[in-house]
Order: structure tokens, then sequence, then C-alpha cells
């Protein structure tokens, strides 16, 4: 998204009840992409990358598909949709729209580094029409000082290293460009429709611009629109245009789309619990990848940080939660991802810093470090600006698949947890608790209930793993210190553990969905220490009083589940009360079968109140449920009214709803779209 597009939809949104103007969303339409590249179909028919943080290479920024008959255009719009799904459980989207000539499908696929929009006239559909798509490419993420080269059946779009090749199964039947929003149009308060009518003879407009408008002849009711992302250091002229023929000549008809599209697909065992959603899951997080095994937050829908920091970068915090539910998955359903894990762990290893421990966020596609600011260990200061959890949580991952890694990687492993436990070491205080720091939602300084959650995880796992003796040995003292020092948090008025300790020594006395994080660590204290009756007791009221007081069930519409915390102020818009998330609510349900788990080693009868709550919350983010969105998608909050906001689909709570998912049926908790509520 470029500057003058930003501001054109700020014009357009500015005041909106539930848009943030500036922003470029992903909260309709869906995505495709399992080779970095990942272009996002808007439910009319528009295409978009989002691909940048994954590949380092722009691609479409804008686009517009239509109609041209009898030298008429008519652009397609989302009213037109009469369905947009995924073909199976594959990547290739399948788009049905009804026009003023007829039926019309489209499918749209990304293989690698390009795309493919087939389309297909139905029957009784105008004979004499024309596909035309304007498509705005942005290479090395620039808006100007782009130039054209024609081709004999492509069009070529450059800057400097990025080259960006457009063709087509049937070729051009015409084609020309145009420029951008002009200055005035900018300062202006209209907003602009793009593409223009054919410009005013600017000799320089057809060879000066990203911005192209082309069409497209369909033979036998039938045409394919390819684009094509390269580096000119790494794929030839030559070699790009080959392949953009290759690819127009391969797809053009749609068995060949879902053959490849099905070939990607992973299979699943016909046992596996909930299938749709794990099917789902899995298909977000591959999207979600870059080839390092790294992941995006979800999709970057605020590049210039209008309304939030930007997603489109890898937390080690959620990463490295990601990547070991997926394997506890993968080792529980079968699913065979351990090139996966392995993948993960290589990358781990690539982005740990000196110290041990871990930065704020690193660009996927590479691990580099990533605009944040939160690297208060790589710069002056008291660290503070440091969020301890995100290494807890890689030394939790990486200990816990130890016994599943082999060779030169197991070893590397084994050094790199050495290092992680000094950087842990090092930000754990006399009392037994982290240090000072940021917190999980990255909005507060303190000593939080989540940091000790993934601290005494951290120490456990390590302490259970195949290490040296020495190695384990201190790691079950340091946990055995955080599992003492977790009470300094305790809140007796309320029955939980505190969200932070202040900076003033106060407790802050919120409740907080991330402390429920404190369950999953006990579960991985429970095989190297003894939870005892007391904690127990603690932890069970902690999770009924947290999810009873973040519980909303606002009356417009079926929209109900856990606020992030108490007095969450973030993005409400004209809403004026916490907005419910996704994440949060997979947590809640995590939590509570993990909490059901725990009661059931201990014989305690109080499990089935917990596996009671797993079934309402996980409920709420299955297919069907209220907060899982028509797409399959997760998006990160949802407002009162039932409108998605920010990024979708968020990858932290698709791998919270696959790990519950599992979990659920590891303990026999049966589990319904159409559980009752909480209220109830």
């Amino acid at each position: 998204m470029q500057l003058r597009d930003a501001l054109n939809d700020y014009k357009r949104h500015e005041g909106h009840d539930t848009r943030f103007p500036g922003e470029r969303r992903s909260t309709t339409g869906l995505f495709s992409g399992f080779g970095g590249r990942l272009v996002h179909i808007e439910r009319d028919g528009s295409l978009r990358d989002f691909g940048y943080p994954l590949t380092g290479r722009s691609g479409v920024d804008r686009s517009r598909l239509g109609l041209r008959v009898d030298g008429e255009i008519y652009w397609f719009d989302a009213d037109d949709t009469v369905s947009q799904t995924y073909h199976d459980s594959t990547a290739l989207v399948v788009t049905e729209r009804e026009t003023p000539f007829g039926a019309l499908t489209q499918y749209d696929l990304t293989i690698d580094d390009a795309h493919v929009t087939h389309v297909e006239l139905g029957e009784g559909s105008e004979a004499d029409v024309e596909l035309v798509a304007y498509m705005g490419f942005a290479p090395n993420a620039q808006d100007t000082r782009i130039g054209q080269l024609r081709h004999k059946d492509a069009v070529e779009l450059y800057h400097m290293t990025e080259h960006d090749f457009v063709g087509s199964a049937t070729d051009f039947s015409d084609l020309h460009g145009q420029v951008p929003i002009r200055f005035a149009e900018v300062l202006d308060n209209t907003t602009v429709d793009l593409p223009r009518p054919v410009s005013e003879d600017r000799y320089e407009e057809d060879r000066l611009s990203g911005d192209l408008v082309a069409f497209f002849l369909f033979e036998s009711g039938r045409t394919s629109l390819v684009t094509l992302l390269t580096d000119k250091g790494t794929t030839t002229r030559e070699t790009a245009l080959d392949r953009l023929d290759e690819l127009a000549a391969e797809y053009g008809d749609v068995a060949a789309l879902r053959q490849t599209a099905e070939a990607e697909t992973l299979d699943l065992p016909d046992d596996a619990p909930h299938a749709d959603a794990v099917a789902a899951d899995i298909r977000v997080l591959r999207l979600l990848s870059a080839e390092t095994g790294l992941r995006i937050a979800g999709p970057d829908f605020d590049p210039y940080y209008a309304h939030s920091g930007g997603y489109g970068y890898t937390w080690f915090r959620d990463d490295a939660e990601i990547s070991l539910f997926v394997n506890e998955v993968s080792d529980y359903a079968g699913l065979g991802l351990d090139a996966w894990t392995d993948r993960s762990a290589r990358a781990y290893l690539a982005a740990q810093q000196s110290d041990g421990t871990w930065p704020h966020r690193v660009w996927p596609r590479d691990g580099t470090l990533a605009p944040g600011w939160a690297n208060g260990r790589l710069e002056a200061g008291d660290a503070v600006d440091y969020q301890a959890d995100q290494t807890g949580s890689v030394v939790t991952f990486l200990a816990s698949v130890l016994d599943d890694l082999d060779g030169d990687l197991c070893d590397d492993v084994v050094a790199a947890l050495d290092a992680a436990l000094d950087g842990l070491d090092d930000t754990l205080a006399a009392d037994g608790r982290p240090v000072a720091c940021q917190n999980a939602w990255e909005n507060m300084n303190g000593r939080f209930s989540h940091t000790t959650a993934t601290f005494l995880g951290a120490y456990a796992a390590v302490a259970d793993a195949d290490l040296p003796a020495e190695t384990t040995m201190h790691a079950k003292e340091q946990a055995d210190r955080i599992y003492e020092a977790v009470d300094d948090l305790w809140v007796d008025d309320r029955g939980i553990y505190a969200l932070r300790e202040c900076e003033t020594g106060e407790l802050d006395l919120r409740y907080d969905s991330a402390s429920l994080a404190l369950v999953a660590a006990h579960r991985f204290y429970a095989r190297v220490g003894n939870v005892d009756d007391k904690r127990l007791d603690r932890l069970v009221s902690h999770v009924e009083e947290t999810v009873d007081n973040l519980w909303y069930d606002p009356d417009e519409n079926d929209v109900r589940g856990l606020v992030r915390y108490e007095g969450d102020s973030w993005r409400q818009r004209g809403q004026g009360h916490e907005k419910v998330w996704t994440v949060s609510t997979a947590w809640g349900a995590h939590a509570a079968a993990s909490m059901t788990g725990l009661l059931r080693q201990k014989g305690d009868k109080r499990a089935e109140s917990f596996a009671m709550i797993t079934d309402d919350l996980l409920s709420l983010v299955l297919p069907d449920g209220p907060l899982c969105m028509e797409t399959g998608y997760l998006p990160e909050q949802v407002f009162d009214d039932g409108t998605p906001d920010s990024a979708t689909p968020l990858g932290w709570p698709h791998a919270l709803r696959l790990a519950t998912v599992a979990l659920t049926d590891e303990l026999g908790i049966d589990v319904s779209a159409q559980a009752p509520t909480l209220a109830d």
C-alpha cells in the first residue's frame, strides 16, 4: 500500500464506526500462496500482494477486474459475488458472481512466485466480451520511478531489482498505462477512483508508471491472467518470460489449477478431530510462512503504522508457541509436519542474539532485525524495553522438541539452550520472578504474571529435556524458585494472580487473559515438580475468575467471548467498551482444557467443570462459531456488531485453536460449535 492509496482510503473512511482510515484490510476475501508470495483475493475479485515480509517483493498493490462489452467497462463489485470459497481444503480460491452479462467464475491460485487468475463465463453469458484488469504494481515498494517494457505477449514492470511480469493465456487485445493519484488529487477533499479513462496523450504514461490497464479476449468462454514476481539477481528476463508462457499454457483450464492445488494440500488422517478446523488452521499457518519457517503474525494491514505498530513481522513469542503447538498436534494426530519443526528450530538458532536471548521481531524472509520498540538488550539503557517472554517461549519450544531432532541440528539446539539459559538467568531477579520488562500485549512495563508463566514453562521444559545433568539440575532449581515466587502475585480479594507488579511495587489487580498461560506452565512444571493442593486451588480460582470477568456478550448480535484485559481501550473506535479478542477466547479454551488435564491427573472432580468451560469457549472459535468468519479465518478482534478488525487471519489464535482441538480430543472432551454460553 503506497502513501497515496493510504491517504485516499483515509478520506474515504474518516469517521467510520468500525474502519480505521488509511489501512489496507483483509477482513473480507481470501488468501492464496504457499510459496512465500501471499496474494489476497477480495470478494470483488481484485488482487493485492501481502507477501513483502515473506519474500522481499511487493508485487500488486492495487487492482480491479471487470468486463468490457461493446466498448463499455463493467467493473466487478462485491455485491455481484454469490460465493467465495476454497476448493476443498486447498488454497485455490473460487469466486462465483452474477453480472449483467451472465454468470462468471474466477479461480485464483498462487504458485510459488506466480499467481494465476482463471476466469470462465457461464452458459448463456455474452459471447463478445473481454476481461479487463487494472493492476498497480509497486516493485521494490515504490510507487514512482517505475518503468514498463512491452514484450510480444507480456509486460514487465520494474524499479531496480524487482521485476514483475504480466501475461495471459489469450494475449492482450488492448493495453495502456496510467499515472497514479496526482498531487492535487491527494490534497483534494474528494476520493479518487482508479483507473481513469484512457489518458490525455501523456506520452510517458504508458512507460513510466506501475499502473496498467490490460484487456484479454476470451477463448471458448475462458481466459487466464498470470503475474510473476522476480528478482533480477536470481531470474533473467528470458527465464521469466519463458516461465510466464509456461504458466499461461499450463493453467488455461480449471483442472490443472485443481490438480496443482490438491498436490500442495496436506492430507489429514480420516479420524482427525474437527477436521475442518484443523485443515483451516494448517492452511493459515502455511499462508503466513516464509521459506525460512518463520511466520508473519498476520497480513500487514497497517504498513504506515497509522493505528498500530504493523503486523508483517515475526514475533518469537507467538511464533514459538505456534511451532510448539504444531509439533504437538502433528505428533498426536499424525500430520507428518516434522519438517516444520526442523525448519523453525533452525530459524530460531539463526536469530538468537549473542547474549542467548531473542529480539523483539525480525523479518521472516531472512531473520534479520525488523523495526521495533522492544530491543532494550540491543541498545543502551536499563533493558526494561525488552519482552522477556519471547525468549522464554523459544526456550520452551526448543527444549520440548529436542528429542525429535537429529544430528547436527540437535547438537546446535543443545548449545543454543545453554546460551539461552544464561539469558533467562540474567533476567530472573533474586526473588524468583522475571525482572521488569514489557508485556505480551506490548503496551506496559512491569513484572507480569504472563512473563513469569513463560519462565516457569521454559525452565521446566529444559529440566525435563535430554540434556546434561548439570543443565537439567540448574533448570529444575530455577523452576522451583519461580514456582514458589508465583504466589507473590496472588490477589486474595479477587482470587486471581495479578496482571503485574508495577514499578511502584504495587500489584495491578486487573484481569488479564495473558495470565491464563500460568496453567500450561504448571503442566510443564508438573513433569519435574509437584503442583500442591494450595496451588491447584489458586489456579482453579484464577481461571474461573479471569474467564468470568473477561467474558463479554454484547447485545448487538451473536458475538461473545473474552476481552484482552480489563480496561483495554485499544482500537475501540466509537464502541466505548473492550472488544472481544479471538486470541484471548482461544487462550481461555486452551487454559481450561489444560486445567482439565491437570485436575484429572490429581483425580480432582473439578476437572469436569473445566471441560465444560473448554466446550463453551472453544465452540466460539470453531467453524460456525460466532468469532470464526465464513472464510474460516480468525481475526484478531471483533466489534460488538460482528465486524472483524485488525490482522486477519491472525496465526496465533489459529494455532491455539489447533492445539486445543487436539488436547480436547486427547482428554475426551466433547466440543460442539453450538455449546451453551458461559452466561447460561
